[in-house]
């Protein structure tokens, strides 16, 4: 038995952000990536962030909903979101996008200053 490795250069990232006053206040990372169950690719979101004052006016899901809109125009298959199960509100809040909660995230952490993050 052997173990192949392939580097592939298709898959790529884009950085949503929402500035006021040449400050960012929201971003949010749509990664693009590619398998070869689809000929489609699929999005992953990550990195959702509001700035703790611009909690509640918006700015999260007009990030969000950007990135729907560019994985959409990009052909994207699938789109996931994650978070924390224990974290019900933000669960909630994706709902509200459309996501539904599906399968069980699994994680190793690599590094050990972001164990539990």
């Amino acid at each position: 038995m052997q173990v192949k490795r392939e580097i592939k250069n298709d898959s790529y990232g884009i950085r949503i952000t929402v500035v006021e006053e040449d400050k960012e206040i929201g971003r949010v990372w749509l990664y693009v990536l590619y398998n070869n169950l689809h000929k489609e690719p699929f999005g992953l979101l990550e990195d959702v962030f509001v700035d703790e004052k611009q909690r509640g006016k918006g700015v999260g899901k007009q990030v969000v909903q950007a990135a729907i809109e560019e994985a959409k125009k990009i052909g994207c298959y699938k789109l996931i979101a994650n978070t924390r199960s224990s974290k019900e509100i933000v669960c909630a809040w994706y709902e509200k996008f459309g996501f539904k909660k599906h399968g069980v995230e699994f994680r190793m952490d690599l590094i050990e200053k972001y164990a539990g993050i």
